[in-house]
């Protein structure tokens, strides 16, 4: 028994044509998005790291005004029941290779087509009951986020409204020590300082002394030399 046709699938359609991607990248973001409800294929549109999800979400919105004004359909109890991608013409380019060769560049085309449909009484229940239970945890958890703000203000504007000396002793305190690390670290650097100076003061007066012991010798030379101008001038 032959399958229903791609032109005869029930649903409100929105169509576009020579698409500049080819068919089967824009199949890859289809798969995607497939028996999806709108508004979830709108998020995974929108997070898509895809090029070809721009005019896909395009589509997506075209269809679901068409349900809307045309049908008169809800949008919140639509989804995609059925999307392809069909291969366009291809555009034939020409790049230069060496020795005057030429290789073919192929920019392929195509055509999307995407159908949103409702849900049937049953399946509307059940995503009413996920959607009910999703809203529920969504506000219990803005009530606890909500509960947690309080609490952090009320904590701030008791700490604000304690009495000034107890708010400041710890700052105080924290002022002190810094303060006594300092002089400990300068009194520390002036002992060092003294320190060395002393070494080197016992240093000099040690070469000092070295200096003084040290006989100068005589030189026998000018004694030599003063009698013979003696013997000279007699």
């Amino acid at each position: 028994m032959a399958g229903t046709k791609t032109n005869e699938r029930p649903g409100t359609r929105a169509r576009v044509s020579y698409v500049r991607s080819s068919a089967y990248k824009a199949r890859e973001v289809l798969d995607l998005i497939r028996g999806k409800s709108c508004g979830d294929a709108h998020d995974i549109l929108a997070f898509s790291e895809r090029d070809v999800a721009r005019p896909i979400s395009k589509v997506l919105d075209s269809a679901i005004a068409n349900a809307e004004h045309n049908d008169g359909l809800d949008v919140d109890e639509l989804y995609v029941s059925s999307c392809y991608a069909d291969e366009g013409p291809t555009l034939k380019r020409w790049r230069p290779r060496a020795r005057g060769r030429a290789t073919r560049i192929r920019k392929r085309t195509c055509h999307i087509t995407l159908i949103v449909s409702r849900y049937d009484p049953d399946t509307l229940e059940q995503v009413r009951a996920r959607q009910s239970q999703r809203g529920v945890a969504a506000a219990e958890a803005r009530r606890r986020r909500v509960a947690r703000s309080r609490a952090a203000a009320r904590q701030q504007s008791a700490a604000s409204d304690a009495s000034p000396d107890e708010a400041d002793t710890p700052a105080a305190a924290d002022v002190e020590a810094q303060a006594a690390a300092v002089v400990e670290a300068t009194e520390a650097a002036m002992a060092g300082d003294a320190a060395a100076g002393d070494a080197e003061a016992v240093s000099a007066a040690a070469g000092d002394a070295e200096a003084s012991d040290v006989e100068v010798p005589e030189v026998e030379g000018s004694d030599a030399e003063e009698s013979d101008k003696a013997d000279g001038s007699g």
